[in-house]
């Protein structure tokens, strides 16, 4: 999806292409194709955005309701005027800045920022994977030590701070938002450090193959139409003469 959302910018004459055909649609493809697809397709740029908010307004509201069913009531009002400030702030920005700001650099850095919360979410989800191995070797006296010894596996141990527990009653300050977003715990392990560097490898080689390949077929095309403009003689060194039909050989024995 990154991959796809950095290649946005080169397929702008294509969907510009798209857009104008679809506007553009005579009657007589009407009856062929039905009014709800040319509906949908001519006004494709107003339904996709609405569906992706809907979406999102959906999940939110779900997310809201599974995180809060142990939290007293007064604990929503809070949390969703900030979210709901900071999704109109966003959104006036790029609305604001959309016309001067370019669109590649927008692209480059919101899939920046999506890999580092996929690169923390996997490396999070060994974490979680290793600490719960933890916890039914050590029991209930693991998840009472707290951020302390006793807390986490120190033979697989790499760091460890006994501050900065998001995991901690109340997130211990903003480390929950740390945690949240990029996968931030305050006790790495071996399995942790390994998948977020191995996750990073990966996506680095993914598009160092992307690029070879683009490279190589740009490298083809080029190829192909410079073959297109000077065509190569044929195989027995015989070429026709301007205006006429009859190989160079066959005129040298006719003259002669």
């Amino acid at each position: 999806m990154g991959a796809a959302l950095l290649r946005v910018s080169k397929l702008q004459d294509k969907w510009k292409g798209k857009i104008a055909r679809a506007l553009e649609s005579k009657d007589t493809t009407n009856a062929r194709r039905g009014r709800v697809k040319l509906w949908l397709e001519k006004y494709s740029m107003f339904i996709l955005p609405f569906v992706t908010v809907l979406r999102e307004g959906i999940e939110a509201v779900l997310f809201i309701a599974g995180v809060g069913l142990g939290l007293p009531a007064t604990s929503f009002p809070l949390a969703v005027l900030c979210g709901l400030g900071a999704g109109t702030l966003v959104g006036y920005l790029i609305y604001r800045c959309g016309t001067t700001t370019s669109l590649q650099l927008f692209l480059v850095i919101s899939t920046c920022f999506l890999y580092l919360v996929a690169a923390g979410l996997f490396s999070k989800g060994v974490w979680y994977l290793e600490q719960d191995a933890w916890r039914k070797i050590a029991g209930e006296g693991a998840v009472e030590a707290g951020s302390g010894p006793g807390s986490y596996d120190v033979r697989k141990s790499v760091w460890h701070v006994n501050c900065c527990n998001a995991a901690a009653e109340g997130g211990d300050g903003g480390w929950g938002v740390f945690n949240s977003l990029f996968g931030w715990v305050n006790s790495a392990t071996y399995g942790s450090v390994v998948s977020y560097n191995v996750y990073w490898i990966v996506v680095i080689t993914g598009f160092v193959y992307l690029g070879i390949k683009e490279k190589r077929a740009a490298v083809r095309a080029v190829q192909s139409s410079d073959a297109e403009r000077d065509p190569s003689p044929s195989a027995d060194g015989s070429e026709n003469k301007e205006g006429t039909g009859v190989p160079r050989a066959a005129v040298r024995e006719i003259d002669g």
